[in-house]
């Protein structure tokens, strides 16, 4: 997937900084932000809810559903979805997270048939929050939107 028209702000994307669009109420997905935050040393990642009005007009410019059941990675003008942003952002985590990107050798309908019943579940397995997650003040520049 790729951004056919230019990004401007609230919503600035760039290779030094990519978005992970996440649902928002969905505790799993809230643990995931915090899991690659944690990993995140160099504060590579910038975050927003799908929710939000910077995460409908990045999903839309993906050409991404409007659903909430994926993650989405913005690189600068590229998109990648399901398993294929999670292996992504791995990639670019510290430690020993990087080898998981291997798995993008693995066919994407195998890698996201794995993902879809995760996603499809999360709700019920994980919980989900009331609304979206508002980041700390620590966090805040992390998050597009919420300033």
């Amino acid at each position: 997937m790729q951004i056919t028209e230019p990004l401007s702000d609230p919503a600035p994307v760039d290779d030094a900084h990519p978005v992970v669009l996440f649902d928002g109420v969905c505790n799993l997905c809230n643990a995931a932000v915090n899991f690659i935050i944690d990993r995140d040393p160099e504060a590579v990642f910038r975050f927003a809810p799908l929710q939000s009005e910077v995460g409908q007009r990045l999903t839309a410019r993906c050409g991404v559903g409007g659903g909430m059941e994926t993650m989405v990675l913005v690189e600068g003008g590229r998109c990648a979805a399901r398993s294929t942003a999670a292996l992504r952002i791995a990639r670019r985590l510290g430690g020993a997270w990087p080898v998981l990107s291997l798995l993008l050798a693995v066919p994407a309908p195998l890698r996201d048939a794995a993902y879809r019943l995760v996603a499809r579940n999360r709700y019920r397995w994980f919980g989900q929050r009331d609304a979206c997650r508002l980041p700390t003040p620590e966090l805040q520049s992390r998050f597009l939107g919420t300033a």
